[in-house]
């Protein structure tokens, strides 16, 4: 039995020997998740929550109060003003590309003291178009707070001296909730699980074929259990290098926290990449030719990518492709990653998850070994 494990350790060495001699496999299976890393971290991995818009401020009073106001506006982190524009009909071009969320325009009453009041009024007016209706309606939301919120800048309060009688307060509770690069980067970690167990053994296993060297192998004493465990051991050491050069990129570049235990989640990370090689064992072991593996592996791969909450949540697809996309084999993968680094879960939290990827484990590897062919 000995010998037998020796023979398996042997060929897992070499396995990983060749893969991190390959440049191209080095580049498919480590550098290339992680510009979708960048790409996504990019898009959502900024951690400045605060909101800014894109104006033109015209001013068209007199009053002394509406030239401070414009000045406290231009000054302001909030607002981001163009200083080249001056009039409406001057700002209407740059709104209708959505070069400009809106344009603030302090009409010529604005800040003046009316007859019968004692202190200035006015109406300040925000235009947009419909294409930045959303922005629009939140800067009037915004820009009705300063006047009114004490928490904000609260100009009528000081102005009359009357505080509303109708407040709200916003309180944060002291719980972490996902943020959307924590959401999209576990998904990302189930992308690159699946170049790495499908996409590996299904570009491999032809070329072996074809050149006649798992043919010569099928001559020795080697068992094919004996070469899918070698294949196993060595994609798990590949795969948990290429994971934590993400890790290490994403908590460096984009501040990624991640709240579970590293060696459960190294644990289940391993166990990850087993269950989803076995699929590119069973396909690249069956195929006879490139021909065969490449429209059957993207078959597979595909569904999984878009209904597994790789990219997007699950929760937005309706109910009935909720339960199907549940039960495909990256599905638990993606939810267990996301639940141990975001929410801090163990494995004794993760009982559906383990159970359905431990019965993949089952079917998939009882085919592979009842489907591969040496030649």
């Amino acid at each position: 039995m000995k010998k037998k494990l020796y023979t398996v350790l042997i060929f897992s060495k070499l396995n990983t020997r060749r893969f991190f001699r390959d440049r191209l496999s080095i580049f498919f299976g480590i550098l290339f998740p992680l510009i979708f890393l960048f790409v996504f971290g990019g898009i959502f991995g900024s951690q400045d929550n605060s909101i800014s818009f894109s104006v033109a401020l015209v001013n068209d009073s007199p009053s002394a109060f509406a030239k401070d106001y414009a000045d406290a506006i231009k000054k302001s982190e909030v607002f981001k003003v163009d200083p080249d524009i001056k009039t409406l009909d001057g700002a209407r071009e740059k709104m209708g590309r959505s070069q400009l969320d809106a344009t603030l325009v302090l009409p010529k009453d604005f800040g003046v003291v009316k007859q019968g009041q004692t202190y200035p009024s006015g109406t300040l007016m925000v235009y947009y178009t419909n294409n930045n209706a959303t922005a629009g309606q939140q800067l009037a939301t915004q820009l009705n707070g300063s006047f009114n919120d004490p928490k904000q800048d609260g100009i009528n309060i000081k102005l009359t001296g009357i505080t509303p009688p109708f407040t709200a307060e916003g309180k944060e509770l002291n719980q972490k909730s996902l943020s959307p690069f924590d959401y999209t980067f576990a998904g990302l970690l189930g992308f690159s699980i699946i170049g790495l167990g499908i996409f590996g053994p299904v570009n491999v296993f032809p070329e072996l074929k074809k050149q006649g060297i798992l043919r010569r192998l099928h001559t020795t004493s080697l068992k094919t259990w004996q070469y899918f465990l070698a294949t196993m051991l060595s994609q798990a050491v590949i795969g948990l290098v290429s994971l934590a050069v993400m890790f290490a990129v994403a908590i460096a570049v984009f501040d990624l926290r991640v709240l579970g235990n590293w060696l459960e989640l190294t644990a289940f990370l391993t166990l990850s990449i087993f269950a989803i090689l076995g699929i590119g064992l069973a396909i690249g072991g069956w195929a006879k030719n490139e021909r065969q593996a490449a429209p059957l592996s993207n078959i597979v791969v595909f569904p999984m990518m878009f209904l597994s909450g790789t990219f997007f949540p699950r929760f937005l697809m309706p109910e009935w492709l909720q339960n199907v996309s549940a039960f495909l084999p990256l599905t638990p993968v993606v939810d267990g990653i996301r639940l141990i680094a975001t929410e801090g879960k163990h494995f004794v939290d993760l009982g559906p998850q383990l159970g359905l990827i431990a019965l993949w484990i089952v079917v998939i590897y009882a085919i592979a070994f009842k489907v591969f062919r040496w030649e």
